[in-house]
């Protein structure tokens, strides 16, 4: 039986013996995929006294989180997500502060989002996140305050307080029945962590216990808002393998498709492509009459979940890409009878065939070419997806000389590998010449590792050779690749600029903390030389061995010569 993820909530605020309540909560749960691909969020926020206007701080911190953390891309992480959107809030808190009310709102923020099998905790400040377990109960927050008497403190970070902002992030793993308790400081300030557990232990409907954890604070003198979620783990999303395996096909894999047939009002021109792990026809819409490719899975793997559940997430991913050099990944408008998805049909030629038929191209046109790659990358890196497979037969170049990445088959989405799933998620390792070493360990990769692929190409190109040479047929591991030495580009190419070459190097080097940082700096390296990279020049031997070899025969010559003569003198 599938189950979604289900809790069990209470909430309570007073303003205790204040005038007005400058405490703010919620909890939002939603629908379908956002349930799944975001999760539930609950906050806690506490809108600090002493600043001119408590209350709308709090209150914009938390329906400024609720609007636009599910506003976020739904490839993000839950750290992403959250990270963004709490800098944006505050920066316009802090934007608000004037001469006349300096740090006019501040306010402290606790956010517990619930995804899949995980909370996830964003904090700053001193309210608070407990789980009780086991009858046990543990603050997962800490508290961002400095004591200067045992009295007397104040808050050392907060919403609003400064420009910048550090925010604590955790993950703790769910158990059903977990409870999470959510308080600001007017209630842990006057109440100790067992008794909080006690009160929220008892067998009562939870309203009636937020409720009186409120009451208990308040009794024990309390002077502060007071503010308690309390929040039940009831049921997590859990899915039997056969269960996923049914869901992902529903749908029957195609027939094998030839000219002229029409499928959900389709019609195959042609063949297009085909591969041991799928097929591209050219179809025609019948109504638009717009050609694009259908792809459709291979047979071979039509009892396989992990390759049909990744089939289905490079559809997935391509539709949240908008990117003018990654490829078109269409909305289906009408309902499949079986399984593929349309794609763009990018007409040109792969880059592997424009390497064959340009082996001397031009700096410029290369660096052209690799500044829409990096662009194409960096679309997909802000959706926090890396490519993994980056190979010039996976790059098309059209006659007017743009740029397409045409494959997302391996692309790995972030935020989707925070939720849990029975079926094993395939790790594509893409084509060993082009693949960072570090996906060959099993290590995972980051945005590096696309930039090593990037390295390659740029190699590649200028000189149609590997920087490492053919290892495809190589069994890797880290005592070869420990082994494997960079080989300059002017070896193939003595017409290539040094800093070029020390730009690329750079760039495809073994350890990923070696290379760029960033692509800006890659690029910007590859179009204006960097005197480090110019205080080594290529040893001779290895620039033009012709040469090196023909000059030690002359000097071997001469100085045979010389001793002859003096034998013979």
């Amino acid at each position: 039986m599938t189950n979604q993820l289900k809790i069990n909530v209470a909430q309570s605020s007073d303003a205790g013996i204040k005038d007005h309540n400058e405490d703010s909560y919620g909890i939002v749960t939603p629908e379908g995929q956002l349930l799944e691909n975001k999760g539930i969020s609950a906050i806690v926020a506490d809108g600090m006294g002493s600043c001119a206007f408590p209350k709308e701080a709090s209150e914009y911190v938390v329906k400024g989180f609720f609007s636009d953390y599910y506003s976020t891309p739904e490839s993000w992480t839950v750290k992403t997500s959250g990270a963004k959107v709490l800098t944006a809030l505050n920066s316009w808190l802090y934007g608000k502060s004037t001469d006349e009310h300096a740090k006019a709102y501040v306010s402290t923020f606790s956010a517990l989002v619930i995804k899949s099998t995980t909370a996830h905790i964003l904090h700053i400040g001193d309210s608070r996140i407990y789980r009780l377990r086991d009858g046990n109960i543990e603050q997962l927050t800490n508290d961002h305050r400095i004591w200067i008497t045992k009295e007397k403190n104040y808050l050392s970070r907060a919403m609003g307080v400064d420009l910048h902002l550090d925010i604590d992030y955790k993950t703790v793993d769910l158990e059903v029945d977990d409870v999470f308790v959510m308080t600001t400081d007017g209630i842990h300030d006057y109440m100790q962590d067992q008794q909080i557990k006690d009160v929220v232990s008892q067998s009562a409907n939870m309203n009636v216990l937020a409720d009186k954890v409120i009451s208990t604070a308040l009794s024990q003198g309390s002077h502060d808002n007071v503010t308690c979620q309390i929040i039940h783990i009831e049921q997590l999303p859990n899915q039997q393998a056969n269960e996923v395996i049914n869901d992902l096909i529903r749908l029957p894999f195609p027939p094998d498709l030839s000219p002229g047939m029409i499928i959900d009002g389709y019609k195959v021109i042609k063949d297009f492509h085909s591969s041991s792990t799928s097929q591209l026809y050219l179809v025609e819409d019948t109504e638009t009459e717009k050609t694009m490719l259908m792809k459709t899975p291979s047979v071979n793997y039509d009892d396989d979940p992990s390759y049909i559940d990744r089939f289905h997430m490079e559809e997935w991913a391509g539709k949240r890409v908008y990117n003018p050099n990654v490829m078109i990944t269409y909305e289906q408008k009408r309902k499949r009878s079986c399984q593929y998805f349309l794609i763009e049909h990018v007409e040109g030629i792969t880059l592997a065939e424009w390497i064959t038929q340009n082996p001397n191209p031009d700096i410029k046109q290369v660096t052209k070419i690799i500044d829409q790659l990096i662009h194409g990358l960096r679309g997909l890196h802000r959706l926090e997806m890396l490519h993994r497979d980056l190979k010039p037969d996976n790059i098309m170049i059209k006659e007017d000389g743009s740029i397409k990445i045409i494959d997302l088959g391996a692309v790995k989405v972030a935020g989707i590998q925070e939720i849990s799933s029975p079926v094993e998620r395939l790790e594509l390792l893409g084509t060993k010449n082009y693949t960072a070493p570090e996906y060959l360990m099993g290590v995972a990769g980051s945005n590096k590792s696309d930039l090593f692929s990037l390295g390659v190409i740029a190699y590649e190109i200028l000189t149609g050779k590997l920087p490492y040479g053919d290892q495809s047929d190589k069994n890797i591991d880290w005592r070869s690749i420990s082994k494997i030495r960079y080989t300059s580009s002017l070896k193939h190419n003595p017409m290539i600029p040094l800093w070029l070459d020390g730009a690329i190097e750079k760039a495809v080097r073994i350890d990923h903390r070696l290379r760029y940082d960033s692509f800006s700096e890659f690029y910007h390296d590859l179009t204006h030389p960097n005197e480090s990279f110019m205080k080594h020049s290529l040893p001779l031997a290895e620039k033009d061995p012709l040469i090196f070899w023909r000059s030690i025969s002359v000097i071997l010559l001469i100085s045979n010569l010389i001793l002859l003569y003096l034998f013979i003198k």
